[in-house]
């Protein structure tokens, strides 16, 4: 973890924060503590449209969790400089069959606002030229969770394009999640960033709280071994 640890106590500035996914519930307590350190938050994947939606915007039939809106309201009025994506790319709900309800339906890309009868599932061009601009002059960057359905060929384009703009940055650059990690090797970018780690659940708890406890655990054993 002395990586994380650098992170949290001596990060060059600008330091930013790419965060994703699907749910803002299994993040929050990252975001809270990311609030207070980083420069710059750019929030993708699917858990941007309950910020979207905490921002006044319409999502149509895009992933939401309602308890949530509260929080992220919250977050972009006391938080850092936090960016949301300005164009999305989306699919329409009719018609849309197979397992998964993603076989059919036609692609589309929309402003920040989707109609009723679509739902987002990438950030769009637009996007990804603001977040690139905000990571290419970043001093340390930290990622974590996809822009969007990358492991689909129609959503895969802003995971993708961040993926290279974070490779490419002169920026410190730590991955902190097994689904970012894969997305990165999909892209043939797997060596091109400084640090990867694939305990994502744990790099958001350490990071939140700065410690974790099967490290508290090993120092008292340590300790304990010297008396």
């Amino acid at each position: 973890m002395t990586i994380l640890t650098g992170l949290l106590e001596q990060a060059r500035s600008p330091f930013v924060a790419v965060l994703g996914g699907a749910k803002v519930s299994d993040k929050l307590g990252v975001l809270d503590s990311l609030c207070g350190r980083v420069d710059t938050l750019l929030i993708g994947g699917a858990m941007c449209f309950t910020f979207l939606a905490a921002a006044g915007h319409d999502i149509g039939s895009s992933l939401l969790e309602p308890d949530q809106v509260a929080a992220c309201a919250r977050l972009l009025e006391a938080g850092p400089r936090i960016l949301l994506p300005v164009d999305l790319v989306a699919l329409s709900q009719c018609g849309a069959s197979g397992a998964d309800g993603m076989s059919g339906g036609e692609v589309r890309e929309f402003g920040a606002d989707i109609p009723a009868g679509w739902a987002g599932f990438d950030i769009g061009a637009r996007t990804v030229a603001a977040f690139a601009e905000v990571i290419g002059r970043a001093g340390t960057v930290f990622w974590n969770g996809p822009m969007g359905k990358f492991e689909d060929r129609r959503f895969s384009a802003g995971t993708r394009a961040i993926a290279r703009a974070i490779s490419s940055s002169p920026a410190f650059t730590v991955v902190g999640d097994g689904e970012s990690a894969a997305a990165l090797a999909s892209f043939g970018l797997a060596g091109a960033v400084d640090h990867v780690s694939t305990g994502g659940g744990a790099s958001l708890e350490f990071l939140e709280s700065g410690d974790l406890p099967g490290l508290a655990a090993l120092r008292g054993a340590a300790r304990r071994c010297a008396l």
